[in-house]
């Protein structure tokens, strides 16, 4: 390397070149992948002209052309700038990560054949000790190849007759960049996937919010509906011989759809219901109206107002399925409490013969679960429905599966 080259160097010691290559062990990493983050296409598309402002240290590469200023030496240099401008230019452009190992082996091809004619182009390999952070996640295979790198420089300054603080120079900035470059890939590969773990959750909260939604309209205009069916189905029945009865069974059909369209409102807002006390007191005129007596002798424990909101649900839906297909007389409410939680059982007597769970059933099942709780179903003769909540849901906590 010339003096003024190895002056420059020196000048340069505590620099390093921060290259921002795609982060991948096997296909680099594009932004016009379908699966790619907004955020980071558009990181990457500014990043892509930005790579090339660190060409401005290829400017140690004209030291030994100025210095001689013969036609050879520039023709010389023009050919090897070229293809390590191609080969800088290939790795940033290149779709998978096997072409961009050999375009940075092509770079360290290059620098070993042209260091012979101008030592200065020796900082070739440090752009290659740069890059390779940024190509692999592998430590190991860094360490090889940068090692490889100092031990060919070093063996072919020897052979040269270079000094050797010439090529321990480059030697010490290959391991500092590389060694800084790896920490800085391992960084922002951190990000990328923090970035992309936060895309996840979003997405999983937006389905999570649809299915919440699903489930309560079902349970809510399930039920309505169907005392809406009853309630007009009396009504049609007393027009000719009670009109006063249709009156007043049209009218609590109009006061339940004003009910229930509140219940919409509130369920797509986030809001959950009045309570289990409000929806046993609905249960049981709603039973009454079809004839069938709702017994509860036992107090309702104290619940919180997840788990409450979560059984007031699911009280709403088997008195849903009782009005529409049990065909029951009687439906049994009944509360224990004991160390393991608080058990709930509806259970009428009815014609039974559940055999699959509909989108109804397969609901309750899904809200007891994420309380930690349990549900099990019987309908052998009639149907009993069982929930078990643990102890610490009934505090008020609630216990994500």
């Amino acid at each position: 390397m010339s003096p003024q080259g190895q002056d420059a160097m020196k000048d340069s010691a505590t620099s390093q070149i921060p290259f921002d290559a795609p982060c991948s062990t096997d296909k680099a990493y594009d932004w016009r992948e379908p699966a790619a983050l907004p955020q980071l296409k558009n990181m990457h598309n500014r990043g892509r002209l930005f790579h090339f402002v660190w060409l401005i240290y290829t400017a140690f590469f004209f030291v030994v052309p100025i210095q001689e200023n013969t036609l050879r030496s520039w023709v010389e240099f023009g050919i090897a700038y070229a293809l390590f401008l191609a080969f800088y230019a290939g790795i940033y452009f290149a779709r998978n990560a096997r072409r961009q190992y050999w375009m940075l082996g092509g770079m360290a091809a290059l620098g070993f054949a042209y260091v012979p004619l101008n030592p200065s182009a020796s900082g070739m390999f440090i752009y290659v000790a740069a890059i390779l952070p940024f190509v692999t996640e592998s430590a190991w295979v860094c360490f090889v190849i940068i090692g490889s790198l100092c031990v060919g420089s070093a063996f072919e300054a020897w052979y040269l007759h270079i000094l050797p603080w010439s090529w321990g120079i480059v030697a010490f900035f290959c391991v500092s960049v590389g060694a800084g470059n790896y920490i800085a890939s391992q960084a922002r590969r951190s990000g990328i996937q923090l970035m992309r773990a936060h895309e996840q959750m979003a997405e999983l909260a937006k389905v999570a919010e649809r299915e919440r939604i699903a489930r309560d309209l079902h349970d809510l205009l399930g039920h309505t509906l169907s005392v809406v069916a009853l309630k007009a189905e009396l009504a049609g029945r007393s027009f000719d011989r009670d009109p006063a009865r249709a009156r007043s069974e049209i009218g609590e059909v109009e006061a339940i759809a004003r009910q229930s369209l509140q219940q919409v409102r509130e369920a797509v807002s986030g809001y959950r219901m009045r309570g289990l006390a409000a929806e046993i007191d609905n249960a049981q005129r709603s039973l009454a109206a079809a004839g069938v007596k709702l017994t509860c002798t036992t107090p309702q424990p104290d619940f919180g107002p997840a788990e409450e909101s979560v059984l007031a649900l699911i009280l709403r839906e088997a008195v849903t399925n009782v009005l529409r297909h049990a065909q029951a007389t009687e439906v049994r409410l009944e509360f224990s409490e004991d160390s393991g939680g608080v058990r709930l059982n509806v259970a009428d007597n009815g014609r039974g013969g559940i055999r699959t769970e509909g989108s109804g059933l397969r609901g309750m099942r899904e809200r007891v679960q994420m309380l930690g709780g349990s549900f099990q179903l019987e309908s052998l003769h009639g149907t009993a429905i069982s929930v078990q909540l643990p102890a610490h849901a009934v505090s008020g906590t609630v216990v994500q599966p």
